[in-house]
């Protein structure tokens, strides 16, 4: 084996984290504090904007499965470092925009480059340098540094837009995806380094077996299972996400609380993710997602029952945060652990389209149930049932993968045809 197989990937760990503190900072959270400051100055309807940020996210569904497979190529570092490249040109672009047609053109392409840019492709540029048997702390590591981004981006947003407004706001953000982004991946995602060169000598025979592993995922039940339980986490978890500030106000708290308890999430993402780091090394991902997704349906149903105390809602936020920050941890570890250890990227990308397609349409489809009732109790319930799902196809597709997992441990009986007394034995 050759020397670079065996260097550490800390480097690599660091600037995929930088990468994603930034990617998500200013692509995902960022749009909100933008979009209302727009809103304000252009007389643009929440409707209009929003929609624009819809269709970015179905593009990323979409290109999830090729992002997956160039990465499983090599094509981690030009694809990552491109994106941010181009999400700097677009962010730029965005600046200067006037009129809704030019905005739903460079928030369309924003959103479909978060296909390149978030989670999922640093995942699998991980899963690559050090294989995806070996990828645990790599991408536990990542998502700890991602779990910051909200934390760094809102306050910087909200700061830039309160002195410099928003258009020098983007301009900021476009600079920070061009030079951070794009030099923490060009320098230091290297596919001479991946594992893959030093446990394979015939790269074409590689990607061979990585199609017909993706054609063997297919056909397992598996695969269609944890494709829903991821489907409905992200209805749910965007749902809530984009709900929760008016959810909450509507359940009588006030603003100061509101904002007070929504704050706890970040810190308790986190706090879920060291915790599981430190006291879950040992433990298999497909077990500790058991746990996790039962914690879902029990957080919403709490709040579906609206509970007057604000330190209940604290603690809710807190429960549901660190369910949250594990589960993003397991979700990028269950293709190596429940369904296969070759072509990572595509088979995560194939999981990953549906429910890229749920968090674009759950804002909409949460939006469109509170105006049945002018309330929120029928979100909330909805949520519930999607964090139901959620639990019960987990459970199934961890159940279903030890079933097979323990088949194929089970020797291989050979059964030795003996010649009965009434058979001449031959010769």
């Amino acid at each position: 084996m050759r020397s670079g197989s065996t260097q550490s990937p800390y480097a690599l760990i660091a600037a995929l984290g930088i990468g994603q503190i930034c990617a998500w900072g200013s692509l995902y959270y960022s749009f909100p504090l933008i979009a209302e400051a727009m809103m304000a100055e252009l007389g643009w309807s929440k409707t209009d904007v929003y929609g624009a940020a819809t269709i970015g996210l179905i593009l990323a569904g979409f290109l999830a499965y090729p992002v997956g497979v160039a990465v499983d190529k090599g094509h981690g570092r030009a694809l990552m470092g491109g994106a941010s490249l181009m999400a700097g040109i677009l962010l730029a672009l965005w600046s200067q925009v006037d009129n809704l047609i030019g905005f739903y053109l460079l928030v369309a392409g924003l959103g479909a480059l978060q296909a390149a840019a978030l989670y999922e492709p640093a995942f699998a540029v991980m899963a690559r340098r050090v294989g995806p048997g070996r990828a645990r702390a790599g991408i536990t590591a990542i998502t700890l540094w991602g779990g910051f981004a909200s934390t760094v981006f809102i306050p910087l947003v909200q700061f830039l837009l309160n002195h410099w407004g928003w258009r020098d706001a983007l301009l900021v953000l476009a600079v920070i995806n061009g030079l951070v982004c794009a030099v923490a991946y060009f320098g230091f995602i290297r596919p001479e380094k991946d594992a893959i060169h030093f446990s394979h000598a015939d790269i074409g025979h590689v990607l061979t077996t990585d199609k017909q592993e993706v054609r063997a995922a297919f056909q397992k039940p598996v695969f269609w299972l944890l494709m829903l339980a991821l489907t409905a986490y992200a209805g749910a978890f965007t749902a809530f996400t984009f709900h929760m500030y008016p959810l909450l106000l509507e359940g009588g708290l006030t603003t100061s609380n509101v904002v007070w308890a929504i704050a706890t999430i970040g810190p308790a993402q986190v706090g879920g993710r060291i915790l599981i780091s430190i006291f879950g090394s040992g433990t298999s991902m497909r077990r500790i997602g058991v746990f996790v997704v039962a914690v879902f349906p029990l957080v919403f149903i709490v709040l579906a029952i609206q509970p007057s105390s604000m330190w209940v809602i604290v603690a809710v936020c807190i429960a549901y945060g660190a369910s949250n920050g594990i589960f993003t941890i397991v979700r990028g570890l269950v293709v190596p652990e429940m369904l296969s250890r070759r072509a990572y990227g595509a088979i995560n990308g194939l999981l990953t389209f549906p429910s890229t397609l749920a968090r674009a349409l759950a804002p909409v489809a949460a939006a469109l149930l509170w105006s049945t009732t002018m309330s929120y109790d029928v979100v909330v319930w909805a949520i519930v049932a999607c964090a139901v799902v959620l639990a019960f196809s987990f459970w199934l597709a961890a159940w279903t993968s030890r079933q097979a997992n323990e088949l194929a441990m089970q020797p291989t009986e050979v059964a030795i045809t003996r010649p009965s007394a009434r058979q001449a034995p031959p010769g």
